[in-house]
């Protein structure tokens, strides 16, 4: 199976891109792409931060607490009759 993207379907596709979006706004278009691009690779740096800073697991500084939840009371559980063991 050869490239997809390859030769004359790069060139009709850069073509269908131009007639859509026209050519004054492929400009702002590549410029906006930039922008978000920037801000996902800043985004994804401050993840890989935070994960490096908190403790790992097996650290004996770091506490876990939980809190007991509720069991949801759905409508479906209060039609049904109890079950007998």
């Amino acid at each position: 199976m050869g490239n997809l993207f390859a030769g004359p379907h790069l060139w009709i596709i850069l073509i269908i891109i131009l007639l859509l979006f026209g050519a004054a706004k492929l400009p702002a278009l590549a410029k906006s792409m930039g922008q978000s691009a920037r801000l996902f690779k800043g985004e994804m740096k401050a993840m890989k931060n935070d994960d490096a800073q908190t403790p790992a697991a097996g650290d004996s500084d770091a506490t876990v607490t939980t809190t007991a939840q509720e069991p949801i009371d759905r409508p479906a559980d209060r039609d049904t009759p109890p079950r007998s063991s």
